[in-house]
């Protein structure tokens, strides 16, 4: 088998070591249930706070401001039916047209429930207009739910500016930090956020585990009924993946300042555009993750670059992994106003902090190679050759 080189990490991550070795013990002997009164209940228990601890600390909040779920969609759907519930007479939300499906299918669904949603549009750079935002708010909007930073293009919604809208319209909002959680800092201590979603496995924790933070001030309305996490979400916790993801939240607080990842990007990305010819860049450059790069090839199609690409060893994306297989251009792209062929002939590459200086320079020998092979291949030949 080729080496693996593994450029979607927005999709998701490998374990941490560090992790693993803080979730084998609780899978072993350290089985016990943080509910139980007895010395092993005692012990999960414990366990269970100190990851709490750790997330609130990566989070910048109150630990009991954090309870965890199962992931960042679970989180997401607490959220807004919690905000929901606390005025039922409010039957407006306002999201954007560039949300991970999450949120899409939540809003789609609350639509066919009766709620008005309103689909705040995206520039070419997929950034949004604050005041268009400022004035969708009206005295029925039970809630604004938005992205902090976009799964696809990494592009960063202005969260602390919307946060001071929300305020001043006296209205509630969450944000969803699946993929800013640990690669951005984050204080959320008076920042005017009601309720914020992370994952634990875009950070080098498990699946299956994820957090919502709800402001200490905020009424708060469960999803799961039941009497674990103080009342806000039954079910018997995971706790392994919870200690995993409290060692992860460690991991991500020590590596945020580093700049290995960006360089990686940024190296990657001038590579591509000055290397291939019809090469472009999606999305604002600026205020964007530091690991994403989402590249349109003239002349490509998006799902022959990936099958060439994973013969090779390489591992990206067209887009969200929980949107691949679809046959429809990403919907991220679409409504930042790129043509159907431009938006198929995209390719996302987000880089993590397990990649090595020996993936960027393979990945920037296999992608153009990919890139001239398809053209060459292509019946009607390469617009951009052509031109």
């Amino acid at each position: 088998m080729k080496p693996l080189i593994y450029l979607d990490n927005n999709a998701t991550t490998e374990i941490a070591p560090e992790v693993l070795e803080v979730m084998l013990p609780l899978l072993r002997e350290g089985f016990g249930n943080p509910s139980s009164v007895y010395a092993l209940g005692r012990q999960a228990a414990k366990v269970l706070e100190e990851a709490r601890a750790r997330v609130a600390a990566l989070a910048g909040c109150r630990a009991d401001e954090i309870l965890f779920t199962s992931c960042g969609t679970e989180s997401i759907n607490t959220a807004v039916q919690s905000a929901l519930a606390l005025d039922p007479d409010k039957k407006h939300v306002i999201t954007t047209a560039v949300e991970h499906s999450a949120t899409i299918k939540l809003c789609e669904h609350l639509a066919q429930r009766g709620y008005e949603i309103t689909w705040l549009p995206v520039d070419s750079d997929g950034m949004l207009d604050l005041d268009q935002l400022a004035a969708a708010i009206r005295p029925d909007t039970a809630l604004v739910t938005l992205l902090w930073a976009n799964n696809e293009t990494g592009v960063l919604f202005p969260v602390h500016e919307i946060a001071e809208i929300a305020r001043k319209k006296k209205t509630l909002l969450h944000v969803d930090a699946v993929q800013a959680f640990g690669k951005l800092p984050i204080s959320l201590a008076d920042s005017g956020i009601h309720f914020l979603s992370a994952s634990g496995h875009k950070i080098h924790a498990a699946k299956g585990v994820g957090a919502l933070y709800v402001n200490r001030r905020v009424k708060f309305t469960p999803l799961l009924r039941g009497s674990q996490e103080s009342a806000r979400r039954g079910g018997t916790q995971n706790m392994a993946s919870i200690a995993g993801f409290g060692k992860a939240a460690e991991l991500a607080a020590e590596h945020i300042g580093s700049r290995q990842v960006l360089d990686w990007r940024n190296a990657f990305e001038e590579h591509m555009l000055s290397a291939v010819p019809g090469c472009t860049v999606n999305g604002d450059r600026t205020h964007r993750l530091p690991n994403t790069s989402n590249l349109s090839f003239d002349g490509v199609e998006s799902e022959g670059a990936l099958i060439l690409l994973d013969e090779q060893g390489l591992c990206c994306s067209a887009g969200s992994a929980c949107t691949s297989g679809s046959i429809n251009p990403s919907h991220v792209l679409k409504a930042m106003g790129l043509t159907n062929e431009r938006a198929r002939a995209s390719l996302r590459f987000s880089f993590g902090r397990y990649n090595s200086a020996g993936d960027l320079a393979r990945a920037c020998e296999l992608v153009p190679a990919v890139v001239a092979k398809l053209r060459a291949l292509s019946p009607a030949g390469s617009p951009v050759l052509a031109a």
